[in-house]
């Protein structure tokens, strides 16, 4: 059995790993695994991972879970490039340093936004108040800042001159709110920049086609959820905002 990755390309951890995989040739199955559905729930995924999220990775009979985890499995496993995850100590402290500061930043921020332009109206046929909507906007643009002025400052890259895991997993999360319609790079030049840079080094086709099922989610409807899975998304949507 070879490597297989449970995947759902709606999912920025789930496209993160997608483009590092096929950016690097790395050999893998592409198990989808539809969260709308519910197939995240199903006995036969609970083996693969039984906290029922992706991504998940399955190597022979070894799995394993959360995605960061995953990324640097990958990187030892199939030793890439040394640009990815850097030998250099100083250069790979910051990469850690990005990668643990980026889920309670640049991910919550970035999903929020996601959740009350998108499935917010979507599933419970409510919008947020304007200025509801405008305060999560202003947060996110802290974070934004924050991650310019912090983690970018001159550089081509969060790490330096070259590309690694932190700069794929900023930028794959940086999207998910300029698919919701909230386009972030317009008047921020130097972040408008460094994700063609990013783009450029991953593959401007392989990041289009990862990022297809997110771009299209405008034209997801509510019915196109598992009914279970509707509800209680509903009644966490409402108790969040």
């Amino acid at each position: 059995m070879g490597l297989e990755l449970y995947l759902d390309l709606r999912s920025q951890p789930c496209r993160a790993l997608y483009i590092f995989a096929r950016s690097n040739n790395i050999p893998f199955e592409f198990k989808h695994v539809e969260l709308a559905k519910g197939e995240h729930r199903t006995e036969e995924f609970r083996k693969v991972n039984m906290l029922m999220k992706v991504p998940a990775l399955r190597d022979g009979s070894f799995t394993l879970t959360e995605s960061i985890a995953i990324l640097l499995y990958l990187v030892h496993k199939f030793k890439t490039p040394d640009h990815w995850y850097p030998s250099d100590l100083q250069k790979r402290a910051r990469v850690d340093e990005f990668l643990s500061w980026q889920h309670t930043s640049v991910r919550a921020k970035g999903s929020k936004l996601f959740l009350t332009k998108v499935m917010l109206p979507l599933i419970t046929g409510q919008s947020l108040p304007p200025e509801k909507l405008e305060f999560i906007t202003g947060e996110l643009n802290v974070t934004l800042k924050q991650f310019e002025e912090k983690f970018l400052q001159d550089k081509p890259f969060i790490a330096g001159s070259e590309v690694s895991l932190a700069d794929l997993v900023a930028l794959v999360e940086l999207m998910q709110p300029v698919c919701a319609g909230y386009d972030l790079f317009e008047e921020r030049p130097k972040l408008k920049e460094w994700r063609r840079r990013v783009e450029e080094d991953v593959g401007k086709e392989l990041f289009q086609e990862a990022h297809q099922d997110i771009r299209n989610i405008k034209n997801f409807t509510a019915d196109q959820l598992a009914p279970e899975l509707k509800e209680n998304f509903k009644q966490q949507l409402l108790k969040q905002f």
